[in-house]
């Protein structure tokens, strides 16, 4: 059971071409060095992964630094997103970090909360579960992580095409979530706490129960925002979760 001051984030893309936002990761972590008992990285911490043995000095940084504040005394758990969804035991050992499989219970002083990514709650755009379940399979990543490294850069770069055309033809509704799978989730779980990120859509929503879950007939999903505009994270202590967003830095913040 964790207690005290817990972090989670999601959705950074990080990315060499938006050197800001490493920057503003590397920030955040020195501001919170010390202070915090966990952090939980909800996904999409990189915009694309296609293996652990893809190095480069983005990521040396990011595990230089995510090691760095797990020694300082903080505990790091890593969840698959949509876009790393390959980031693997190798790189995690690296940034001193676990990798959890999502949906992921937390126990905490404050109560339970269920953590996902939440990509599999967006049942209606049957186009990406499509592509998910293919690429989530073991046999498939097995397959692909056997390519060389520009086989694999080769049908990301073509994937990444074909999702921003994807993205531009569909609703803003068919990618969010489902209410009925989110309902789904809190009944399988018996939680009525969740946190997760994917959407972009930062907020706070309350759910109402017609069954209620452990005698309680509301609930709350707290929805991470992305760090393209701004950072964004929740924080959970013994007032509870609260959302909370920040400016970005200059890339010059980070040397």
């Amino acid at each position: 059971m964790l207690s005290s001051r817990t972090l989670f984030i999601s959705d950074l893309h990080l990315q060499e071409s938006r050197p800001d936002i490493t920057a503003t990761l590397l920030h955040f972590l020195k501001l919170n060095q010390g202070q915090s008992d966990a952090l939980f990285i909800l996904g999409d911490l990189f915009e694309v992964w296609i293996g652990d043995d893809d190095v480069s000095e983005l990521k040396s940084s990011i595990a230089r630094a995510l090691a760095a504040f797990n020694r300082a005394g903080a505990r790091i758990f890593i969840a698959h997103g949509n876009r790393d969804f390959l980031i693997g035991q190798d790189y995690a050992e690296q940034c001193g970090a676990t990798l959890i499989e999502d949906p992921y219970i937390l126990s905490s002083e404050s109560g339970s909360v269920v953590l996902l990514h939440g990509d599999q709650l967006c049942v209606d755009d049957s186009e990406y579960m499509k592509f998910r379940n293919e690429v989530r399979n073991q046999d498939w990543q097995r397959e692909f992580l056997a390519k060389s490294l520009d086989e694999r850069r080769t049908f990301a770069s073509q994937a990444r095409q074909q999702s921003r055309k994807a993205v531009a033809d569909k609703s803003t509704e068919i990618m969010d979530v489902n209410q009925n799978e989110v309902l789904q989730l809190l009944s399988c779980t018996q939680q009525t706490t969740v946190i997760h990120g994917h959407t972009h859509r930062p907020a706070i929503h309350q759910i109402h129960l017609d069954s209620p879950i452990c005698e309680k007939d509301e609930a709350k999903r707290i929805v991470l925002g992305d760090w393209d505009q701004q950072g964004w994270f929740a924080v959970l202590n013994s007032d509870g979760i609260n959302l909370q967003n920040f400016p970005l830095q200059t890339a010059l913040a980070s040397k």
